[in-house]
């Protein structure tokens, strides 16, 4: 499972050293092997190791083609997708194009979400965790059923 907020570096050739503690996991649940894609909600981007990238896509050939919001959905997310794997020194490659749609520098931030990463531009998550914190759950509106049997 991915969690956790990592701080690294993007190299000057738009690689990111993937921290050790991943660098297993991912060997043996998808030799290496990843997905990188746009966030539509987030200016970040999404790392799906390649047999949950794979889910992804079987959910996005089920929509339909000649719907226009289903198949801007399809557009975005499958025409920034970027196959890659790791190198032998645990380093993952980003493609110059999402490193500028995320306007990546040279400090990142990989956060687990479980089941993939988000890459972060490091001011830019400190500024979402900071306005995440200040804002809280939204009050005066109806809770998500899954947020409202949520409990830690």
């Amino acid at each position: 499972m991915l969690r956790g907020a990592n701080a690294i570096n993007l190299d000057t050739k738009g690689r990111i050293a993937i921290p050790t503690r991943y660098r297993d996991w991912l060997g043996d649940t998808c030799q290496g092997q990843f997905v990188c894609t746009i966030d539509i909600q987030s200016p970040c981007l999404l790392i799906y190791p390649l047999n949950e990238w794979l889910l992804i896509e079987t959910k996005l050939r089920a929509l339909s083609s000649t719907n226009p919001q289903e198949r801007r959905l399809q557009r975005l997310i499958l025409g920034y997708a970027t196959e890659s794997e790791l190198d032998k020194s645990g380093r993952a490659l980003i493609a110059p194009t999402l490193r500028q749609h995320a306007k990546l520098q040279k400090k990142v931030m990989l956060v687990g979400q479980l089941n993939k990463f988000e890459l972060w531009d490091e001011d830019m998550w400190n500024q979402q965790i900071k306005n995440d914190l200040e804002d809280g759950l939204p009050t005066g509106i109806e809770l998500s059923s899954g947020l409202r049997e949520f409990s830690l």
